[in-house]
């Protein structure tokens, strides 16, 4: 498809945002993937191109959690394996979906997705107790990487939050552990389905790359700040996205 500047200017700020938002609380991808849809870019084309940008986004939020020595790779390891199994499947789904059901799933999964993202119950921080391996933890680790992988292969936007929400509300992690869990699956669901994309020639890489710049700015000083201070941009921001792409999706934009 011909490129045009004003793609990049919509595909640019926001993608920052969403790196940003992403390595804070999870969510970014309501922002990075309408914002491909803003500016143009077809469903299966926009779904392919954003796994270019925040692949590269959420690899450098996830080397400043492994630095800090938040994640747990006798548990993650074994969850990485189980997500790469599911994005893989969802991302082949995908690309045999066709493009007026995806239109039309959209309509269902960001709103739910932002409802999930704007509770603020669903963020339940158990920062001070020990992390427990127990039959309960693994269970949910490995099901939530299966299942929640399969989704970000298939569509994506919520991964990293849906990952959140079940470390914290089902395995009871502290919240910054969680977040550093979630960012060693979401990184490889997002490198899987990638792959996929790639073989499929969906991947529009001059558009994504620079998308993948901004994300990955985004992304190392979002990471770099504290959870409770990033959640008051990160709901106003998702909002603000929605809307707009609302109004694109109603043709009034």
């Amino acid at each position: 498809m011909t490129l045009t500047p004003q793609m990049f200017l919509i595909v640019c700020p926001l993608l920052f945002l969403a790196g940003f938002v992403d390595a804070i609380g999870g969510g970014g991808g309501l922002i990075s993937l309408p914002a491909y849809l803003l500016s143009g870019v077809p469903m299966h084309q926009a779904i392919a191109t954003n796994k270019l940008s925040s692949a590269c986004g959420t690899a450098l939020a996830t080397a400043r959690f492994i630095k800090k020595g938040l994640v747990n790779w006798r548990l993650g390891v074994p969850a990485i394996l189980a997500a790469m199994m599911g994005s893989g499947l969802g991302a082949k789904v995908s690309l045999a979906t066709p493009e007026g059901v995806m239109e039309r799933l959209l309509l269902f999964i960001l709103p739910v997705a932002a409802i999930i993202v704007l509770s603020p119950k669903a963020f339940a921080d158990r920062e001070g107790e020990e992390l427990r391996l127990d039959g309960r933890t693994w269970a949910i680790a490995l099901t939530s990487a299966l299942t929640i992988g399969f989704y970000d292969g298939f569509y994506g936007p919520g991964t990293g939050t849906f990952l959140i929400i079940a470390f914290t509300a089902l395995a009871r992690m502290g919240l910054r552990r969680a977040n550093a869990q979630s960012k060693i699956i979401n990184l490889t669901t997002n490198l899987t389905s990638l792959g996929v994309f790639l073989m499929g020639g969906q991947v529009i890489f001059l558009l994504g790359l620079a998308g993948a710049a901004c994300n990955m700015l985004g992304g190392y000083l979002g990471a770099g700040l504290a959870i409770s201070k990033g959640s008051r941009i990160t709901r106003p921001v998702i909002l603000l996205v929605l809307a707009l792409l609302f109004l694109k999706v109603l043709g009034i934009l």
